[in-house]
């Protein structure tokens, strides 16, 4: 069965064309990877799917499916005033459901409720900012490079935990990334995008040298993780 179906998906600002003629279909509990260079649309793609910026064409979710969303780049001034509990509030869910958020993403010490949110570390934000978008129990996640700004063992722990909240929570994951190694550990199907599309398939069949070297403009060295 289908979640996700995407035809002939056109984009453009001020009449430059940022996402042109994009087709892809996405199965229930796969994880879509989608690959590019700056300025590939990849997020402009990530919008479109949330319904926030205008297109053309068609985008067409299972019906009543809920999605959430972790964005590429989040960052409060530390002096912010609001606690991580307050910010959890804003989704107007009790500290019950707060605390068992949390702990689904590997934080056990529930004094980080009263931390101000622009304090915390980064790779604690971003277990957060995972937790904020479990909160309504999605069936669908979308991650815009969810280890951005964090230090390589961060991306390790990042990633090791979005495979596990995968299969506790039943989900479907689409996720960008920059980072070709993550792709053969966590993708099912690969969606190399440059404006249009460049490559699509397992990866496998996919992530081919010529295809890389098409999608980058160079030759990019990558290691092959097991599923």
């Amino acid at each position: 069965m289908n979640i996700l179906e995407v035809k002939n998906l056109n984009v453009s600002f001020y009449g430059e064309k940022i996402i042109d003629n994009l087709s892809f279909n996405l199965r229930n509990k796969e994880n879509l990877v989608i690959l590019g260079p700056n300025g590939a649309g990849k997020t402009v793609l990530l919008k479109c799917l949330l319904g926030v910026i205008p297109f053309e064409g068609e985008v067409r979710w299972i019906k009543d499916v809920k999605i959430g969303y972790v964005p590429q780049k989040f960052f409060p001034e530390k002096n912010t005033p609001l606690s991580v509990e307050e910010f959890f509030k804003f989704k107007k869910v009790s500290k019950k459901q707060i605390i068992e958020a949390l702990q689904s993403v590997g934080i056990d010490n529930m004094s980080i409720l009263d931390y101000t949110i622009g304090i915390i570390s980064s790779g604690q934000l971003q277990r957060i900012l995972i937790a904020w978008a479990l909160i309504d129990n999605p069936k669908i996640l979308l991650f815009d490079e969810p280890t951005a700004g964090i230090d390589i063992e961060g991306e390790k722990t990042i990633h090791n935990l979005l495979s596990r909240i995968e299969k506790e929570h039943d989900l479907t994951i689409i996720f960008i990334t920059h980072d070709l190694s993550v792709v053969y550990k966590f993708a099912d199907s690969v969606l190399c995008l440059n404006k249009k599309i460049v490559c699509y398939g397992s990866p496998q069949e996919a992530l081919s040298t010529e295809n890389i070297k098409q999608l980058y403009g160079e030759e990019v060295k990558f290691y092959k993780h097991a599923h």
